[in-house]
């Protein structure tokens, strides 16, 4: 077709009414699942788009992959400043599925008709995309668990240099055997700050040593579990970037287990410089992720492409800061003693 098609030849060409297919588009859920995949695939051939002048609910919907750390707490926090400022309110919500909500989910996005959603860590379906923009309905994707391409919008931290600054400060004390505890290779910035890790011995001149690296999950029970394998190895690091606050914390929880002492026998950074950071005995060096900044701009973002505002960029990298407290120190003179294993 040389000109867009209209929902009544939509309608009849996918060999429904053209209430069927407005059903569609405004994510009702009395329409069988092959029918509505027929209508989407038309709506999608033909580029269909809502007309601007939509109406929208006073809402921003809010996607988490996982709700249950104080990661979340503060990214909550800065979409919260962001909407206060615009009297709208927030729709929370976890996705069900391992790496990003489904189908069922933008179906009830589509009834709402919300000013825009905002995807923390949260994978989104080229389809269910297509979905979103058919309706005139803007996203920003938070600290992105994968590339999300150069046409979604998206803000997040610079992990690599964040990795890099852990590491650096590790060696200037003068540590050389430095493990990592990781997060999911699968995440885009997991995967950074394992680079930047790795680029910081480099320059140093330190071989990579995959026998004191280990992946975890960004849980604390992780940090734990596997803190203790690298705590038990023949030769144990004497310090320990981990991943996450969280890990690190698993760590501190390993190292007592083990009779160590933080930071005396091992030093330990974290990353996220959440509140608890600051609480633990020893409070946590650690790199501060501007958590409720990213929340807030990317807030912000999600609202100007709701006004037709274009933004000048689509990707936005906020500043990682290492913060220095007392869970570093120089390593002891001594080799590092072998601890027991139980």
């Amino acid at each position: 077709m040389d000109r867009a098609a209209t929902l009544a030849e939509i309608a009849q060409e996918a060999g429904v009414s053209a209430p069927t297919v407005s059903k569609v588009l405004n994510g009702r859920a009395d329409v069988a699942p092959a029918t509505r995949e027929r209508v989407e695939q038309l709506l999608h051939r033909y580029g269909y788009r809502r007309r601007s002048n939509r109406r929208t609910s006073p809402l921003l919907e809010l996607v988490f992959h996982e709700l249950e750390s104080a990661w979340a707490v503060e990214v909550i926090r800065g979409v919260e400043n962001a909407v206060r400022e615009e009297g709208l309110s927030i729709v929370l919500s976890e996705s069900a599925e391992r790496h990003g909500p489904g189908q069922s989910w933008v179906d009830g996005v589509l009834a709402r008709r919300p000013t825009g959603v905002v995807l923390v860590l949260s994978d989104l379906d080229r389809s269910l995309r297509e979905q979103l923009a058919r309706r005139d309905i803007p996203f920003v994707v938070l600290d992105p668990a994968g590339d999300p391409g150069q046409e979604v919008p998206a803000v997040g931290t610079t992990n690599w240099d964040g990795g890099l600054a852990a590491t650096r400060h590790l060696l200037d004390l003068g540590h050389r055997r430095i493990g990592l505890l990781g997060g999911p290779a699968r995440m885009m910035c997991s995967r950074a700050r394992a680079d930047g890790y790795r680029a910081a011995l480099d320059m140093a001149g330190i071989p990579y040593d995959p026998q004191l690296v280990r992946e975890g999950d960004f849980h604390h029970e992780s940090g734990r579990l596997l803190g203790l394998e690298l705590l038990r190895l023949p030769e144990r690091p004497t310090a320990v970037f981990a991943g996450n606050d969280l890990q690190a914390l698993g760590l501190y929880e390993a190292a007592r287990e083990l009779d160590l002492r933080i930071p005396e026998d091992l030093s330990v950074v974290g990353f996220d410089d959440l509140p608890l950071a600051r609480w633990v005995g020893p409070p946590l060096t650690t790199v501060r992720q501007p958590l409720t900044e990213m929340a807030e701009t990317a807030t912000r973002l999600v609202i100007d492409l709701a006004r037709g505002v274009q933004p000048g960029t689509l990707r936005v990298d906020l500043a990682t800061r290492l913060v220095v407290r007392s869970s570093t120190c120089p390593p002891r003179a001594t080799a590092p003693r072998r601890v027991g294993s139980g």
